[in-house]
């Protein structure tokens, strides 16, 4: 389970559906001015930018979020930038801060996770299974070779980014405190979708 480590500033790019999780790489497309903006002080800074999803209907911001690092940068002649963020830390959202920039910035509190986290055969062995059926229903090609190479952790928490569930379901694995935890709920996610109607995109937990 993670555990705290301490409250920092960060700055904040709320987006619907953007999960990242640490350990992986989320490239952005950065086009609206405040979030230039953003960048802008990111790089003048410590290259951190700290992405959390809002909650529908408004501006109000989910509770957990993940710090990403600012690796691969671009900036575009006409002051956009595609970047790429590699995932630092989750965090806990402890209050949004009342500032002056265009860009929204919250206190957050760190959240240490276990770097030795590990399923059991069985747990792997359901999961693959059922991710086979998910892909072969969705009509996804999968390289299972290299699927079966990858440890749990980055197996779990890639999948997790990028299935294509609406805002709450990724929600809810970002919030998962332990791997088993979010295997079992992807695992779920998956044969609820795959019981979809083919006209439903994406499946919800709302």
């Amino acid at each position: 389970m993670g555990g705290t480590i301490h409250s920092t500033r960060l700055s904040v790019f709320p987006l619907a559906g953007a999960i990242l999780f640490p350990g992986l790489q989320l490239p952005l497309h950065i086009f609206e001015p405040r979030y230039r903006s953003l960048v802008t002080d990111a790089l003048a800074r410590d290259r951190r930018i700290a992405m959390i999803q809002p909650q529908a209907g408004g501006d109000q911001l989910f509770s957990v979020g993940c710090v990403g690092h600012i690796g691969e940068v671009e900036a575009l002649d006409d002051g956009r930038f595609n970047v790429v963020l590699e995932g630092i830390a989750r965090f806990r959202l402890l209050r949004e801060l009342d500032v002056t920039t265009p860009f929204r910035q919250v206190e957050g509190a760190l959240l240490v996770d276990a770097q030795d986290e590990a399923l059991s055969a069985v747990e792997r062995a359901s999961f693959e299974r059922e991710a086979r059926h998910f892909a072969d229903a969705q009509g996804y090609r999968v390289d299972w070779e290299s699927v079966a190479r990858l440890d749990d952790v980055a197996l779990i928490n890639g999948v997790s980014q990028i299935a294509p569930f609406d805002a709450a379901a990724k929600q809810a694995l970002l919030e998962a405190n332990t791997l088993g935890e979010r295997c079992e709920l992807l695992v779920q996610l998956m044969q609820f979708f795959g019981r979809r109607d083919g006209d439903d995109s994406r499946v919800t937990l709302q």
